[in-house]
């Protein structure tokens, strides 16, 4: 007997429809069943923010939320951030910055980054450092990712564009 539930949800601007075992966390659903690998399972408790995405417009940590309780949600990965261009500045400052060395928490500091600069645009650099402290960086010292954010609010509270690091064609 099976005890799977039905879930209907969106993720990244797609429908999804599954079946998921009612334990299931959403980390484990969106990197198992849809193979989205930008939210990380680190801590499994909620420390890290590796595993941060967005339900209905708020930041949760994945790995404490449950695949059922997104049933109707609108659930938002690094991945669908990325492809609506709503992360390229951060993007490019993070890379401009170094502020990405092995990349495991970049999708979790990204999303922050990207809360905090909708939710306090006038952020001061102690702000920003608290603002991320729950998101855990082993590679960085985080001076660097701090950094990369307090570019994006300067660069546009000045109404100017973070120039990219390469050239896109």
């Amino acid at each position: 007997m099976s005890l799977k539930k039905r879930i209907s949800l969106t993720v990244n601007g797609l429908p999804v429809i599954a079946d998921v075992e009612p334990r299931t966390h959403l980390v484990d659903f969106l990197r198992e069943e849809l193979h989205l690998k930008g939210p990380h399972l680190g801590c499994e408790q909620g420390a890290c923010g590796a595993c941060t995405v967005k339900v209905d417009g708020q930041i949760i940590r994945g790995c404490l939320y449950l695949a059922i309780q997104a049933d109707g949600s609108q659930v938002e990965t690094v991945e669908g951030l990325t492809k609506s261009g709503v992360l390229a500045d951060l993007q490019e400052s993070f890379m401009r910055r170094n502020a990405m060395q092995c990349g495991f928490c970049s999708s979790g500091m990204l999303l922050a980054a990207a809360e905090l600069i909708e939710k306090r645009p006038k952020a001061t650099r102690e702000e920003v450092r608290e603002w991320i402290s729950g998101n855990y960086c082993r590679c960085t010292g985080y001076h660097s990712i701090v950094d990369a954010i307090v570019d994006v609010l300067v660069a546009r509270a000045s109404g100017q564009k973070i120039k990219p690091v390469i050239a896109h064609a």
